[in-house]
């Protein structure tokens, strides 16, 4: 086999409010298929994976919904032997709540570099995936008297973040990607111009990433490896 071989660690970090329906259901639709259909893509451009392991972590907004419906992640899967355990998780996600906009998108963000991430693979990539059409609600907001429920161990500025990202802590510096599909808001441009290895796919606030299809989606993730 010609081309670079890659194991691969890849957490999708999913907008679930209302107006997300639409790419919701089409990634439900292809939850079966997700494993090959990336595969085919990677192929296109002369890579290749020999392990590949997909968490999600999926999230609403602390500030506007319930605890438990505000955040929720699953184990990561390694696919395609758990294809349907993934595929299940996947059929669970309804697009729903949220409020108005911004929601708590960093706190999830926070809660995809702190994954599980396997180690030990000489090529490997360590890969966040977001998927938005709102803007994040800024950490310090509200602070000292958070929402019920609000993730303890989540950073309390932005800048604790960026440290997050940019430190050894959680992820490996040579392997981390991060693939941001979300407007040109806060703090999705932030961190696109200034934290290494990211990548922004601009679409229009609101419109639930009609702008951005399933193909493209994967053809960000393959671009990223």
């Amino acid at each position: 086999m010609q081309g670079f071989t890659y194991s691969v660690d890849l957490v999708l970090v999913v907008d679930a409010t209302g107006s997300m329906s639409g790419i919701i259901e089409r990634v439900k639709a292809s939850a079966l298929s997700f494993q090959s259909d990336l595969q085919a893509m990677m192929k296109e451009k002369n890579k290749f994976i020999d392990q590949l392991r997909v968490r999600l972590v999926v999230y609403r907004d602390f500030y506007a919904d319930a605890p438990e419906d505000s955040l929720r992640t699953s184990p990561f899967y390694t696919l395609p032997d758990e294809t349907e355990a993934f595929a299940a998780f996947v059929g669970e996600i309804k697009a729903n709540g949220g409020g108005d906009e911004p929601e708590t998108a960093l706190e999830a963000l926070a809660s995809a570099m702190r994954s599980p991430w396997a180690s030990g693979a000489a090529r490997r990539r360590q890969v966040i995936v977001v998927w938005t059409d709102a803007s994040a609600h800024p950490l310090e907001k509200d602070s000292g008297r958070k929402p019920s429920g609000y993730p303890e161990d989540a950073p309390a500025s932005f800048d604790a973040l960026t440290d997050l990202w940019e430190g050894q802590e959680c992820m490996d510096q040579y392997a981390k990607r991060m693939v941001v599909f979300a407007p040109d808001a806060y703090a999705w441009t932030d961190i696109a111009n200034h934290w290494e290895n990211t990548a922004h796919y601009v679409s229009k606030a609101g419109a639930g990433l009609a702008d951005r299809d399933y193909k493209s989606i994967l053809d960000g993730i393959s671009e990223s490896i």
